[in-house]
């Protein structure tokens, strides 16, 4: 990274993994002393409206992950929280009865609700989110339109689609994907300020996060490629697949719907290699997954050998802090090869 200003990071992150690993981000920024400029550009693949109100998942996320006000033990929502609205919602039949919304969180997705009908974009939004928690990190939407991740499965002959909320909270990835879409993601654009932070990083982190359902869309969005391939800033990811097994969640089956494998390996050469016209330069394989990184380097890609459990901030940041000095080796070695 740049040493005459204060660096610049751009992370893109969806999910729980992206909320823990940001917060490392952040964490590793501060103990450099350094007066950074950490950007995070997140998944909105999973938005949707319900019972009238509109939520991002992934966006409150980690909005409540940067704030503390977070609920550490189920690893969404807030802490303190409490489901009266939600209950008396079912009662009315109204909702998804699998899909529970908490009092505090309803709250903001009202709050939310009411900004957009008044004529505020989700970018706009989140600013306003922002200003209530000092939260050390701009968050960008990866797009203002609404472009929801849509999820057809296949039982016995017959497919059918439904939302990824439902077919991930519900049906807990059971059904077996055919595809997964994002419709109108042809149509949008990039959020304001997203094209310009990539441009203007000095180091690109890809969060721990879903390849398919939370990176995926964010590198959906026509022109989020094109900014992240012309880049001058070292794009180093971050793998979420540990000795074969995901670290969170049904990556796997979602992997599997799209064809690759679930190791560390293929999702790297799932991303390609930026000398090829891919988009990573150094990616971050487990110390269980050592033997892959002949594999990876000979896919044009730096492997880096690191512990990826994020246990707690302390593990989260070192990880962070990883991530960044790979960034900055491979930085080095293409200024010396271009002088």
């Amino acid at each position: 990274m740049n040493e005459t200003h204060a660096p610049r990071v751009v992370v893109l992150a969806g999910g729980v993994g992206g909320s823990k690993f940001s917060l490392g981000v952040r964490e590793a920024l501060r103990r450099r002393g350094a007066d950074a400029n950490l950007t995070i550009i997140a998944n909105t693949g999973d938005d949707l409206w319900l019972t009238g109100v509109r939520l991002q998942p992934d966006v409150d996320s980690l909005v409540y992950a940067l704030a503390g006000v977070n609920d550490t033990e189920r690893g969404w929502g807030r802490a303190g929280e409490s489901e009266r609205v939600s209950a008396e919602l079912h009662q009315w039949d109204a909702g998804w009865p699998w899909f529970t919304l908490g009092d505090l969180d309803l709250g903001l997705h009202l709050a939310r609700t009411g900004w957009l009908r008044d004529g505020a974009t989700p970018s706009e939004v989140i600013g306003r989110m922002a200003k209530r928690w000092p939260l050390g990190a701009r968050i960008l939407p990866m797009t203002d339109a609404e472009v929801d991740t849509i999820v057809t499965v296949r039982e016995g002959s017959i497919e059918r689609s439904m939302h990824f909320q439902e077919w991930w909270t519900r049906h807990r990835a059971a059904l077996a994907p055919v595809r997964f879409e994002n419709p109108g993601v042809a149509e949008a654009s990039p959020a304001p300020g997203v094209v310009e932070s990539i441009a203007e990083a000095d180091l690109v982190l890809f969060a721990p996060s879903n390849p398919v359902v939370s990176i995926g869309p964010i590198l959906a969005v026509p022109g989020i490629r094109d900014a992240l391939r012309a880049t001058a800033a070292p794009i180093v990811g971050t793998s979420p697949i540990i000795a074969g097994s995901v670290v969170r969640g049904m990556a796997d089956v979602c992997l599997a719907a799209i064809g690759v494998d679930s190791s560390a390996a293929a999702i790297a050469a799932h991303y390609g290699a930026r000398a090829g016209g891919g988009l990573l330069d150094a990616w971050l394989i487990a110390e269980e997954d050592s033997a892959l990184a002949a594999s990876v380097d000979a896919a044009g890609i730096t492997a880096v050998v690191w512990p990826l459990w994020m246990r707690d901030l302390e593990t989260s940041a070192a990880l962070a802090e990883d991530a960044m000095r790979a960034g900055e080796v491979h930085g080095s070695k293409r200024r010396q090869a271009a002088r």
